[in-house]
């Protein structure tokens, strides 16, 4: 099992923390480093600016938001940086939900979202393959553009520029069932928002058979800490913004994936909380249990035991979200 940095997106504004981060992760022997989008900062700038200050260490989107862009657009950001960091980058990409992609970017959540899916991953492929010019027939992604407002002038184009990798990795962040099995055939990796090492059942059959070589790449928070309850305390605040606030009350991603984890009464508890400006309450709602078995949190002998169930399931890179250099050591101690 590998071991990533997962940087996530900015805040307030930039940390000047991520640079060095990334550069002692790539000193420890982590594979990857990874970044994020919402809706603030971009995924692909900090990336390029990540890539320039390292040399061996991969280079990663967890995730860029398709809606963000056209797949076309997405493809040349990945080329691009491909071409720049000699070939390191892995582009990951997820949907997100109606709240981002009509309240932020102005667009409709597609009502198919598989196929939506499935025909921009089809788009970049084309782009990042070059055999021909990008033709697509699609429901949600057409090229060239064929709509009622067509000039009619549009022409199948293939990218000027030559991609570095034809098969530059390609990650789906995936949370139903359905979806989760149409990126084990589509992509080449997986990116799940909560992953519980002891409930693989939750995702359905199809885990069961992955295809050889394929990523299953969890994020998981990270603090090596003596008080348990305390090192939880920033894992509950994510849970508690992410199932309460991400999403609305009658269509949360999140929450749903919560549900089926086996916390419903308590996903809905906290949705109640959050919508109702209970945020703290709604933070301490969140099961010291559910938030435990999501990340790793305690003393170096209680992580490096709980480490051990993380390598025994599918996942082959762990990314770690940890702003502590100690931890990060010591994640990479207990993976040597």
């Amino acid at each position: 099992m590998r071991l990533g940095l997962a940087l996530g997106y900015w805040g307030r504004g930039p940390s000047p923390d991520h640079i060095p981060l990334a550069r002692e992760a790539e000193r420890l022997g982590y594979d990857s480093v990874w970044t994020a989008e919402s809706w603030g900062s971009d995924a692909f700038t900090p990336l390029t600016w990540i890539a320039a200050h390292t040399s061996t260490i991969r280079l990663g989107t967890a995730v860029a938001q398709m809606a963000a862009r056209s797949a076309t657009t997405t493809a040349m950001h990945a080329l691009t940086l491909d071409h720049l960091s000699g070939g390191r980058m892995m582009l990951g990409l997820g949907l997100s939900g109606p709240q981002v992609v009509e309240g932020w970017y102005g667009r409709p959540f597609p009502a198919s979202p598989l196929t939506a899916t499935r025909e921009y991953v089809d788009v970049v492929r084309q782009v990042l393959r070059r055999e021909a010019p990008v033709e697509l027939s699609g429901r949600f992604h057409s090229h060239p553009y064929r709509g009622p407002d067509a000039t009619g002038l549009g022409k199948p184009l293939k990218p000027i520029t030559h991609p570095l990798r034809a098969d530059l990795p390609i990650l789906l962040g995936a949370e139903g069932p359905k979806n989760v099995a149409q990126t084990t055939r589509i992509a080449d990796g997986w990116l799940p928002l909560y992953w519980s090492p002891t409930r693989p059942e939750v995702y359905g059959p199809a885990l069961a058979d992955l295809p050889e070589g394929f990523l299953v790449a969890p994020m998981a928070q990270a603090r090596v800490c003596d008080d348990v309850a305390e090192g939880l305390l920033p894992v509950k605040m994510m849970l508690g913004f992410y199932i309460g606030g991400m999403g609305h009350a009658a269509r949360n991603f999140h929450a749903d994936l919560m549900a089926r984890m086996g916390y419903a009464e308590d996903a809905r508890r906290i949705q109640d909380l959050f919508l109702s400006g209970r945020r703290e309450e709604a933070v301490l709602a969140v099961p010291d249990a559910f938030a435990d078995e999501i990340s790793l949190v305690g003393p170096r002998e209680r992580i490096a035991e709980r480490l051990e169930s993380w390598r025994k399931g599918p996942v082959t890179d762990l990314l770690v979200l940890s702003p502590d250099r100690h931890t990060l050591r010591v994640l990479a101690e207990l993976n040597a």
